[in-house]
Parts: C-alpha cells; structure tokens; sequence
C-alpha cells in the first residue's frame, strides 16, 4: 500500500485508490460483451451500464491539468506528464496494474427537454439508444478519503454514440477544462477538470464558423484536432438516467425493471447523500428525504449561476447531475452584456436563456419526482410527502433567488422593488453584467464610478434615474451602519459574492486556436486569472480581462453565439 501521507506519482499507486462502487452495485446490460469491444450504436434494452473501452487518441500530447485538483486528490504535480498518466488519460487502458479494469463504462439515459419526454431523436424510435454516446467512465475511487468518478470525454464510440464518431473537438475540450475549474473557484459546485490532452494527428470535420463571420448558423464544415478532456466528480449519476429506469417500471417493460429503478436510486443515495440521508431509514423516507436534499441543492445551485452570470444553454434532464452541481459544458456561456433572455446556444432558445433557469430547474426537478413515484405508490403517506417537496420547488427557488440578489447588492434582506428598478436600468442602459456589480462593491457615490460597465454613453434622463437608484441603494446599505468599518466589512462580502474576472468568451477563443498550432500559453494564463476569480491580480491582467466585450464581438459567430459543434 502507499504511503497516505505522500502524494500519488505512480500508476501502481494510483491503482491502490481504485474502487469500483457502481460495477459492484449496479448491473451491466446482459448483452454487453465482457471485453469493452462495443462501438457500434444500438439499443441497450435493460442494465445500469455497458462495460466499454476508450478508443485512444493517436500520438497524444499532454497540455494541461488542474493543479487544484491534483492536491485534492492527493496527485503529486509530476504524475500529469508521465507516460502511464499521458496513456491512460488519452484512452488507452492497456496493460493497467491490478485492480483497474482494462475497460470503463457507459450509461444510458432518457431525454426530456423542459419537462417533455421524448423519444423520437433515438435513432430506434424507442429511448433505448440515448446515453453516454462519446463520455466513458474510466476510474472510481476513493482519493485522500473522498470517493470520485473520473470521466474521458470524446473518448470514442459507445453503444449509445447513435451513429456519431465519439470525439470531441479541441475546441470544445479547451472551453469545458478551463469551465470546469473556473466555476469551482467562482464557489459555484461542479463537476472538475483532471486533463487536457490532444492528439497531434487525429482530426474530425465539424460545422463551424469562417473567420470574422456574422452568421449565426456555422457556414462551413472545419477540420479539428481530437483531443480528451477528463472531468471528475462524485459520481455521473443523473436525473435523465433515474428518467430511464422510471419509464421502464411504469411500463413494466421487462421483469426486473422497478428492481433497477430502486437499485439505482439506492446507489445514487448512498454515493451523493450519505452524510445527509439515514440510511437506516426505511427505503420509503430516504427516497422522500432524497428528493427533499436534492431540492435544497438545485435551488442553490441555479441560484448560483444567476449570481456568476452562468448560462448553461441546454438544461435537459439529461444535462442536469442528481448530486445537484453543474454537469456537462456543452452549449454554455457567461452573460456579459446584460440580456435576461440570453442564450449563448444556437440550438437553445428562451426556456433555457439566463433568467429563466430557475423555471428549467423547476421542470428537471418534477421529473426528478415523477422518476421517484413507482418507488412509493403504494404508500399514500410518502406520496403525498413527495408530492408536497415538488409542489414548494417554486417558493424554494425563489427564496435561494431573493437571498443570492441580496447578497450580490449588499443588503441584509431581500428588496423586490430595488431589484427590478436596477434590472430595468441595466437592461436599458446596456451594462457589463459582471463589471457593474464589481464596480458596486466599493459602495460608490457617483454614477461615474459606475459607467466603466456600460456599453453606450448614458445621458439624462437615464442618468438621473441612475442616480436615484443608486442613493436608494446606498441608504439601503447605509441602514446597516454609515461607518467606515462597516462599510468597508459590506464591500469585502460583495467582492467575495461578485466576481472580478468571468469567462469572456472572446478571450478563450483565441486560447484554443493557439493550442491548435501547439502553443499553450493563452491555455495556462487563462487558468491562472480564471481560477482566482474574486482576487486583485496584476495590472497587466486586470488590462487584458477587466474590459467589457469589444464592438466587433457583437455578433460574431463562435464568439457571441455558437452551436454546439463540439
């Protein structure tokens, strides 16, 4: 065994971690083949996974990891560029020291979109081919006491890959590592960023955007780099995969359909919400206080996103973690000129936009419930429990709202009429979503100290309505004290809530671009001022990432829109 103490630079070390919890509780797809060699797209009819191997990335050249993340893990900083690190992180699960499998796993989940289920985007027309088309678990294990799942996305084809290659473009791999760790250090619970590795050969052909384009569908088909991305989490576990097995058991679809559906749900209790449910509980009162936790975590969650600006752009079940932090970076995007309905996804629309998140959740959370129900329909008691936890997601979400808002403007309590003055102002004015409530944590006198956010010249009469909100806001503050300490305590908490640097979608693009000539600066820069958020940095930094979005990103295609070609 290891030393406990000493970090992990080996993969036999590594190996000494590995516990497999989901194969040990869960169940394969009966028809699986046991060694992992099943690429081709088809319909997994029953089973919690499909054992399934990584297809490799060819020539793999390592660009990045979390360092953050390494020291949580218990990873020592020189493991990232070992060949066995490089080889496994890339897909290649050859010769690994016992007791790693030599292959990883596959889910299947259903889809629903808004709180519609749906099945006709399966190429069988049943719901049996949705799942981890190109994301394959590859590692669970126990690291410095805490269990994690680590996954490689754009790994290749899976049984659920409905016709697709499996890959993942270096573009969209670059965007969800730098994502990943970036909401983490915002405060805001996500999935992680283990790797960045690319191939110095492989290449596949997205739709994409030609240079300084307007257009707001991608024009042209692109050759990319393939590259993996691996992301990490305490489990994959999901409300679409809960979905699934639900569908199922309602349907009585084969004999041990509601036997999956408890044995996930029981799996999903005891890898997320094991410190917060007693689990010597009846089943009955876990699955209802399950549901309870969870809504605690989702309404604080999308509060959050709200406050940092976030937009996750396609808010499926499917893309929504059971365990009640930010999955799948996909189609997302950080609001910056300040829109309520903004949606950075081409294929999105109002119902995933910024603002309306809370109601997104609100229908993920009902299928959530919905997906619980064959559990307890035959206890009346429990029924109505749960029945009664989804009816208050509504005044739950609203409540976790009014406190982020007041937070974000310094306020002891909620001020609904404050709020949508400001929000109205904002959305009048044009306004740096982020930069305006940075520059309102030094509790300014003037509008002055305000327009560094604005994107057109305010004149009067706005900006005198800017200037009775802005002394309305103030005696709101002042309420609490007019003393210099206290005020000065008041602007700490709001620059701890507000961050200073966001995710700026025009100066991550070049970042992967250089990464596609092989340089990786822009990549490792970006890390450093994105994981360090609500900190002062150098002058240097705060020139280049402290600006609003310049006038020819307006528009711009792969910029201020994007499909999600990844």
């Amino acid at each position: 065994m290891p030393n406990v103490n000493a970090p992990i630079e080996s993969i036999e070390d590594f190996a000494q971690c590995i516990d497999y919890s989901l194969i040990h509780a869960l169940t394969p797809d009966p028809h699986a083949s046991n060694d992992g060699l099943d690429h081709e797209p088809r319909q997994v009819f029953s089973g919690h996974y499909v054992p399934v191997t990584p297809t490799p990335l060819s020539s793999p050249v390592y660009i990045a990891h979390s360092q953050t993340l390494f020291d949580e893990l218990g990873l020592h900083e020189d493991f990232a560029s070992h060949p066995h690190f490089v080889r496994l992180f890339s897909g290649d699960m050859s010769g690994l020291p016992k007791p790693m499998l030599p292959h990883g796993w596959a889910t299947g989940y259903a889809l629903s979109i808004y709180g519609t289920e749906y099945t006709q985007q399966c190429p069988f027309g049943t719901g049996n081919g949705y799942g981890d088309g190109r994301a394959i678990s590859i590692v669970e294990g126990v690291f410095n006491g805490r269990r994690w799942e680590m996954q490689l996305k754009g790994s290749g084809r899976t049984p659920y890959c409905r016709g697709a290659d499996g890959r993942a473009v270096l573009r969209s791999s670059v965007r969800e590592f730098l994502a990943q760790e970036h909401m983490h250090a915002l405060g805001v619970p996500t999935s992680r960023s283990l790797s960045l590795i690319m191939s110095a050969s492989d290449t596949v052909d997205r739709p994409w955007y030609r240079e300084n384009s307007t257009s707001y569908e991608p024009e042209i088909m692109v050759e990319n780099i393939a590259a993996i991305s691996t992301r990490v989490a305490p489990s994959f576990l999901r409300v679409g995969q809960l979905e699934l097995f639900a569908r199922r058991a309602r349907c009585n679809e084969h004999s041990e359909a509601l036997n999956e559906l408890k044995a996930i749900v029981n799996h999903l209790i005891e890898r997320e919400y094991s410190s917060e449910i007693n689990t010597t509980m009846a089943f009955n009162e876990q699955v209802v206080a399950l549901a309870g936790r969870f809504r605690d975590r989702l309404t604080r969650l999308v509060s959050n996103w709200v406050r940092v600006g976030y937009c996750q752009g396609n808010f499926n079940s499917d893309n929504c973690a059971a365990g009640g932090f930010t999955l799948d970076y996909g189609p997302f995007g950080f609001c910056e000129f300040f829109e309520a309905d903004y949606q950075p996804w081409t294929g999105g629309g109002r119902h995933f936009s910024f603002l309306n998140q809370p109601i997104a959740a609100q229908k993920n959370f009902d299928m959530f419930c919905r997906s619980l129900v064959p559990l307890i329909e035959n206890d009346e008691r429990q029924l109505a429990q749960l029945n009664h936890i989804n009816d208050g997601f509504s005044e739950a979400m609203e409540s976790a709202m009014q406190s982020m808002w007041a937070s974000k403007l310094g306020l002891q309590n909620y001020d609904h009429d404050l709020l949508i003055s400001l929000l109205q102002l904002m959305l009048r004015t044009g306004v740096d979503y982020s930069l305006f409530f940075r520059e309102l944590c030094a509790i300014p006198k003037s509008v002055d100290s305000l327009t560094k956010s604005f994107y057109g010249q305010a004149k009067a009469p706005l900006l005198d309505e800017w200037k009775l909100w802005l002394d309305k806001w103030r005696n709101h503050v002042l309420k609490q004290s007019d003393s210099v300490e206290i005020m000065e305590e008041i602007s700490i908490k709001m620059r701890s809530t507000n961050p200073k640097y966001t995710w700026r979608e025009w100066l991550i693009s070049p970042a992967y671009k250089a990464a596609e000539e092989g340089n990786f600066t822009h990549i490792h820069e970006l890390q450093q001022v994105l994981t360090a958020p609500y900190d002062e940095q150098t002058e240097a930094v705060e020139k280049k990432y402290y600006q609003r979005r310049p006038l020819e990103f307006f528009n711009a295609g792969g910029v201020s829109h994007y499909s999600c070609s990844s």
